[in-house]
């Protein structure tokens, strides 16, 4: 129990309920999914709701089921209800950081851009924050100030509504058949293997980057977590996955990425594949080069990705962990495939077949 993370848990709960109401066909808000999703991060300590319990009767019985403590903001006269109720529940939470000295990680509730500076804060006395907001009520400026973000519409157990149909005018009859259903499942597939690909190549960089600005090794409770640091939003399930592990294989079998046994059971050693790929690709932008100059002239590097990508159409120096065409090519030159050099005349990178 010493190792686990101890949770304060704030839902500032007018919003969320609200949210819900609007965004999910007027289903009430359903507070188990997101005690489950906490459950599987640490052990929640401490669970308040803020609002005018007068409008949530229901509601109050629910949470009060789920052992959550009621904070009451009652409505008065010429005040403004909301405003009270957030700066009650900033207060209560920067209070609690620094009488609780073993709250690791604070959890508000809201989609509201008002208590971004609330989740500053918390960070800067070194807590960890997860937000938990309805995706279409919650402010863009929110999430990127978490250390995760948590969309409720995407936890587990949330059963959220299928969009309305809209209307269309009755269609002239056609003599052309519609499609089949599996074309559309077939085109589902694709947009989910490209959305895979991008993630690839953003976990490819990722992997790079670490290894580039530190000796360590790279870990899998490491990566995710530089993951989350550049999109709090970010979640394996989005893709397909159950687990980042199942991810981490999938991608490692597709020979994106390589696993090792790492210095705990469950968490591997996440490398790129051995030199064998990029002197592949390296021999391939030499024989693109050699083609492509004549007579001992030099190529532009301006347009030449794109006759890389005519000899072999799934290239991409980004999977090889290179953040951009030129970075590619200077490497290949420090290997020796290709000579480059810069031409104030031209305004380019040229580049040459390397001579011994």
């Amino acid at each position: 129990m010493d190792h686990e993370d101890r949770i304060a848990l704030f839902l500032d709960y007018e919003n969320l309920a609200l949210g819900v109401r609007d965004h999910h066909g007027g289903r009430p808000f359903d507070f188990r999914p997101i005690a489950d999703a906490l459950a599987e991060r640490g052990r929640v300590v401490v669970r308040r709701a803020y609002a005018d319990w007068s409008y949530f009767d229901e509601d109050r019985r629910m949470l009060t089921r789920s052992h959550v403590e009621l904070i009451e903001i009652p409505q008065r006269m010429g005040a403004s209800r909301k405003n009270a109720a957030d700066i009650k529940m900033a207060v209560d939470a920067v209070e609690l950081a620094f009488e609780r000295g073993y709250i690791s990680t604070f959890v508000i509730c809201t989609g509201d851009s008002d208590f971004t500076p609330l989740v500053h804060k918390l960070r800067e006395l070194n807590k960890r924050v997860i937000g938990v907001g309805v995706e279409k009520s919650t402010s863009a400026l929110l999430p990127p100030a978490c250390d995760e973000f948590l969309y409720y519409d995407r936890l587990e157990g949330v059963d959220v509504p299928p969009p309305a149909a809209r209307r269309a005018r009755p269609a002239r009859p056609s003599p052309v058949e519609p499609a089949p259903e599996p074309a559309v499942e077939t085109a589902a597939e694709e947009e989910s293997a490209r959305d895979v690909d991008t993630l690839a190549v953003q976990l490819v960089q990722t992997v790079a980057g670490m290894q580039g600005s530190s000796s360590g090794d790279v870990t899998a409770s490491a990566l995710k977590r530089a993951l989350l640091r550049k999109d709090p939003t970010f979640s394996e399930s989005d893709y397909g996955f159950r687990t980042f592990g199942e991810l981490l294989r999938h991608l490692a079998a597709h020979n994106v990425v390589e696993l090792a046994a790492g210095p705990a059971k469950g968490d591997p050693e996440v490398s790129l594949p051995e030199q064998g790929d990029r002197e592949v690709a390296f021999g391939l932008l030499r024989s693109v080069v050699v083609d492509l100059a004549a007579d001992g002239g030099a190529v532009a590097l301006s347009g030449l990705k794109d006759q890389l990508r005519r000899a072999r159409p799934d290239f991409s120096e980004k999977k090889l962990g290179y953040r951009s065409f030129l970075q590619f090519c200077k490497a290949a030159a420090t290997d020796g495939a290709v000579e480059l050099r810069w031409s104030p005349e031209d305004g380019d990178y040229l580049l040459t077949p390397h001579t011994p």
